[in-house]
């Protein structure tokens, strides 16, 4: 059960409504984790603006496989479900993919670079080896592309955060742990 206050929609600012109208558009229904950031319509803003913001950089799937990465690395329950969600549903990519993103991997080498290089990120505090760096720059990423990259993870990290701490009701497709038969 979430541990966090989720306001009814009617006791939300036209604004704030307007905000979950557009996320519940794009997916096809209000998530739980943002009708939970209503209560603060700030917050709401911040990971509702970020999101967009970062949409435009990185192509989706790697953004995807970053999310899945991250959100596994983290065991954010919440995460895992809406990123494979979206990562199926929105964006294209196989359940093998998803399996794989979240095992910090890919069926693409790029990406597959990318995963594991988030991965490090989470796991080392953002104290990545020079050996970190020279796998994801062997790859072919550049530095302003590995600052996007960084900045992906931070933003899954703070949805993580956010749901780890709300123990937020999934309500979203549950999918299978890594590793398991789905």
């Amino acid at each position: 059960m979430s541990r966090l206050h989720t306001p009814a929609r009617d006791d939300v600012s036209e604004a704030t409504q307007g905000i979950l109208d557009a996320v519940g558009a794009q997916f096809g229904f209000v998530p739980n984790m943002f009708a939970t950031l209503a209560s603060n319509p700030t917050v709401l803003d911040v990971v509702v603006g970020l999101q967009t913001s970062l949409s435009r950089v990185l192509d989706a799937k790697t953004r995807h496989t970053i999310a899945l990465a991250v959100s596994q690395a983290n065991e954010c329950d919440y995460c895992v479900a809406a990123h494979s969600f979206v990562s199926s549903e929105l964006g294209g990519m196989s359940s093998d993919d998803i399996d794989l993103a979240r095992a910090g991997s890919s069926v693409d080498p790029r990406r597959a670079a990318v995963a594991r290089f988030a991965q490090q990120v989470v796991e080392s505090r953002g104290r990545v080896s020079d050996a970190d760096l020279a796998a994801v720059r062997g790859a072919g990423y550049t530095d302003p592309q590995i600052l996007a990259i960084v900045t992906v993870a931070v933003q899954a990290l703070l949805t993580n955060f956010i749901n780890n701490v709300n123990r937020t009701d999934v309500d979203i497709p549950a999918v299978t742990p890594a590793g398991t038969p789905g």
